[in-house]
C-alpha cells in the first residue's frame, strides 16, 4: 500500500503533482510526502482503462484499427487492470449482479467510439505511446512525466497528444488544461532541443479537440513558473508549513479526516524540520 512506503522528500516535478500544489499545497504533502492511500474512483480507473486500449489499438496494422477491433480490447485490458492493480476490483465489491459494471464498462466503450469521431488511427503511426519523459534543468530540478502519444511528421515536426475522457473545459478555464501539455513541451525542448509544433488535448467526454502551436516564450514561461512552484514545494518542505487551500474540489477528497479545513489533524510531520529541504539530485 502507498501509505505503508517510508516518507521522502520531493525530488522531482511531475505535471499531477505540480497540479496538486497549485491546488492544495496540503494535498501535495500528502500524496508525496505522506503518501496516505486513496480510494480508486470509477472515473480515473475508466480513464486509465481507455488509454490503455487507446494505446494497444496501435499494436495491430493500419487497416485493423476500427471501432469494433479497439472495444474488443476492453474485456482484456480490465483483466490486465484487476491483475496489476487489485484494489480497482473494490470499486464493484457491491455490485454482485454485474449491473453497475456492465454500465460503468458500456461508458468506456463510448469513449473509446467517440475517438474514431475525432481523430483516425488509420492514418496515423506514433513515433511514441505511454512515453516517459525525464530532464534535468540548469538549476537541479528535475521533471517527468508520461506522454499518451508523440506523432512525428515527415519534416520532422513533433506533435504531443494526450487524451482525456472528462469533458473540455469552458474557455476561460483553458489555460489551465493546457499547463500540463506546456510541462511536457518543455521537457521535450531540453531533451531534443526542439520545441514541439503542436499540443493536442482530445476530449473523449465532450468530442472536442483543443490544439495549440507553442512558441519559445511559452516553454521559457513555464519553466520560470516550475522554478517559483519548486521553491514554494522547498520552503513547505523545510518548514513543515502546509497549508490547506479550501474549494469546491474538496468534496472529492480522500483526505477529509486529515485536514483541518473538516476538523481533521494531519499526520505528524515525518521529515526533518528546518533542514535544507528537498533534494534536486
Amino acid at each position: 500500500m502507498a501509505g505503508e512506503r517510508s516518507a521522502a522528500a520531493p525530488t522531482s516535478l511531475s505535471p499531477s503533482r505540480a497540479g496538486d500544489f497549485m491546488q492544495c499545497p496540503l494535498l501535495y504533502r500528502f500524496r508525496v510526502i505522506d503518501r496516505l492511500p486513496e480510494k480508486p474512483s470509477e472515473a480515473a480507473t475508466r480513464g486509465t482503462l481507455v488509454h490503455a486500449v487507446l494505446e494497444r489499438l496501435f499494436d495491430v496494422p493500419a487497416g485493423e484499427r476500427t471501432a469494433p477491433q479497439a472495444k474488443a480490447l476492453i474485456p482484456g485490458q480490465w483483466d490486465r487492470l484487476r491483475e496489476s492493480r487489485p484494489e480497482v476490483s473494490e470499486l464493484f465489491a457491491d455490485d454482485p449482479e454485474g449491473l453497475r459494471l456492465a454500465g460503468w464498462l458500456a461508458e468506456a466503450e463510448r469513449l473509446v467510439e467517440r475517438w474514431f469521431t475525432l481523430e483516425d488511427p488509420t492514418r496515423l503511426e506514433p513515433a511514441e505511446r505511454e512515453l516517459f519523459v525525464e530532464t534535468e534543468l540548469a538549476s537541479g530540478l528535475r521533471l517527468r512525466g508520461i506522454i499518451d502519444r508523440v506523432d512525428v511528421a515527415p519534416t520532422g515536426e513533433v506533435r504531443i497528444v494526450d487524451y482525456k475522457t472528462g469533458k473540455a473545459p469552458r474557455p476561460e478555464y483553458a489555460e489551465g488544461a493546457l499547463f500540463q501539455m506546456k510541462f511536457y513541451a518543455l521537457v521535450v525542448w531540453r531533451l531534443k532541443g526542439v520545441v514541439p509544433r503542436r499540443l493536442q488535448l482530445v476530449y473523449l467526454g465532450s468530442g472536442d479537440v483543443l490544439t495549440y502551436d507553442p512558441v519559445l516564450a511559452d516553454l521559457e514561461r513555464v519553466e520560470r513558473k516550475l522554478h517559483a512552484l519548486w521553491e514554494a514545494i522547498t520552503q513547505a518542505t523545510r518548514t513543515g508549513n502546509w497549508r490547506p487551500r479550501p474549494t469546491r474540489l474538496c468534496g472529492w477528497c480522500d483526505h477529509q479526516a486529515h485536514c483541518p479545513e473538516f476538523g481533521g489533524t494531519p499526520p505528524p510531520y515525518p521529515l526533518p524540520v528546518g533542514t535544507a529541504g528537498p533534494g534536486t539530485g
